[in-house]
């Protein structure tokens, strides 16, 4: 049966630096339970490192950089969904931000932002400043695998230590696929 480590070798985090973005290895210690495994980077996309790797995709979530604009201001947010829900960005994430526009950050911004390749960026590490909004069924999902801040590895943590990370919030906002 399929879990959040699949068949992959995991590690604790912290030993592992070269695995890690550096913003994220730069935390990685204070994230309780942090592993990682090195997988094919080419495997990265969910449905397909859950086809090659048995990693449940139900116990696999994703991190979404949002963009929300009000008053000629831009805020930064991260929403943490399971892979098989949908985040109601126009809706729920919009007004929890207090947004009057909203939109998925784009590429180039995520990537300077956050210092993390495009399509491995995770909650852990990013700045200061930003929300993490980690979805009901994130947050109930026990244990989780998201992104390492590259496209070679993946983390594996308990869905808890999502909401001790700084400016984390706990929120209905996706809607099962």
């Amino acid at each position: 049966m399929p879990t959040a480590r699949g068949t992959l070798t995991w590690a604790p985090a912290p030993a592992h630096p070269e695995l890690l973005a550096p913003p994220v290895a730069a935390v990685a210690a204070t994230v309780p339970g942090l592993l990682v495994a090195e997988i094919d980077p080419t495997l990265a996309d969910t449905a397909a490192l859950c086809e090659a790797y048995d990693v449940d995709v139900a116990k696999s979530a994703n991190c979404v950089v949002v963009a929300a604009k009000r008053a000629g201001v831009t805020t930064y947010a991260a929403v943490m969904v399971l892979a098989t829900h949908r985040a109601d960005i126009n809706g729920v994430v919009r007004r929890h931000l207090g947004a009057r526009k909203i939109s998925f950050a784009p590429h180039d911004d995520a990537v300077r932002l956050t210092g993390m390749e495009f399509g491995g960026i995770t909650p852990v590490g990013l700045p200061g400043d930003w929300a993490v909004l980690v979805d009901d069924a994130v947050a109930e999902a026990g244990e989780v695998c998201i992104g390492s801040g590259v496209r070679r590895s993946k983390l594996v943590l308990e869905a808890g230590a999502l909401l001790a990370l700084p400016n984390a919030e706990r929120l209905a906002l996706a809607n099962p696929t």
